[in-house]
């Protein structure tokens, strides 16, 4: 069987909140997450056995990563004993809350099941459920198109067709400083704050309603994210750089996820090279920064 090669997208939350702890430990949200243009690459042709290599040497290529973990749950799942051997080229930074990770496994589950023989393949349902156990935001990047999340991350709601057309194609820059955020650190800060730190679920469920309800609203009016709290508070350089983007060009950035990367609408026509160069100056030359669009 010829090999595949797979686009593993970058997401953003448009609408973050946090709306409470669980007795489980994991955090009910919700939020509308959507995918970009900006994406890893993923290939990946039958071998002899499970094996992973990256273009980025900083990133962990053993049974760590993600794309091998989703190979082990999807032969422990079907007990298919076959191999693959998967290139991944990064474009999407670690640990910047987009995605990237999540996103790599999903797109070896879409491979493995694809390779797999037809009876050892998995339904939607099943993937979707592997998905799920791989990490809570897994299983959005199964989904086509701009969705709503709820519970842990692992409830998905489609957006109407009128209200993805509100958001695809949409132009944007993304943008991380050098370092990254640690998840767990990030959701731990949060829970260690007073119980103003999350948003109670009616509240945030009004927020979307209200978007949703009305066409006329800009993305610009859906965005926030409770989790630029704790962020902002270790490092200010963060909330710094979108003040300094909203003084010099009038468009509001936000975080996505847990961070560190931040991302801001550009109207059509905009030069980004202005705000590429704001970005450095504020973060160094080692920022990444990227046009992309909704996809």
């Amino acid at each position: 069987m010829p090999s595949l090669v797979l686009a593993a997208p970058a997401k953003i939350n448009l609408l973050l909140a946090i709306t409470g702890r669980r007795a489980d430990g994991f955090h009910d949200l919700l939020s509308v997450v959507a995918a970009l243009d900006l994406a890893d690459t993923l290939a990946a042709e039958p071998a002899s056995e499970m094996s992973l290599a990256c273009d980025d040497a900083e990133l962990p290529a053993g049974a760590e990563n993600l794309v091998l973990r989703a190979a082990a749950a999807f032969r422990r799942e079907t007990g298919w004993g076959g191999g693959v051997a998967f290139r991944l080229q990064k474009r999407i930074p670690a640990g910047a809350g987009l995605g990237g990770g999540s996103s790599d496994a999903v797109a070896a589950l879409r491979a493995l099941n694809q390779l797999a023989p037809p009876d050892r393949r998995l339904h939607q349902q099943g993937l979707t459920r592997l998905a799920a156990e791989l990490g809570s935001d897994c299983p959005l990047f199964l989904a086509e198109g701009p969705v709503v999340l709820r519970g842990r991350g692992e409830l998905i709601e489609p957006l109407l067709p009128t209200e993805v057309a509100r958001l695809r194609g949409r132009r944007l820059l993304v943008f991380k400083p050098a370092f990254g955020i640690s998840t767990p650190w990030a959701y731990a800060r949060l829970a260690a704050g007073a119980p103003s730190s999350y948003w109670p679920a009616a509240a945030a469920e009004a927020w979307l309603a209200r978007w949703r309800a009305d066409p006329a609203a800009p993305v610009e009016a859906l965005l926030r994210n409770t989790m630029e709290a704790p962020a902002f508070a270790k490092f200010p350089a963060l909330p710094e750089l979108l003040a300094q983007l909203q003084a010099a060009a009038g468009v509001e950035g936000r975080m996505s996820g847990s961070g560190s990367a931040c991302f801001a609408f550009l109207p059509e026509g905009m030069p980004v090279a202005p705000l590429v160069a704001l970005v450095r100056s504020c973060w160094g030359p080692s920022a990444f920064v990227t046009e992309a669009r909704i996809a």
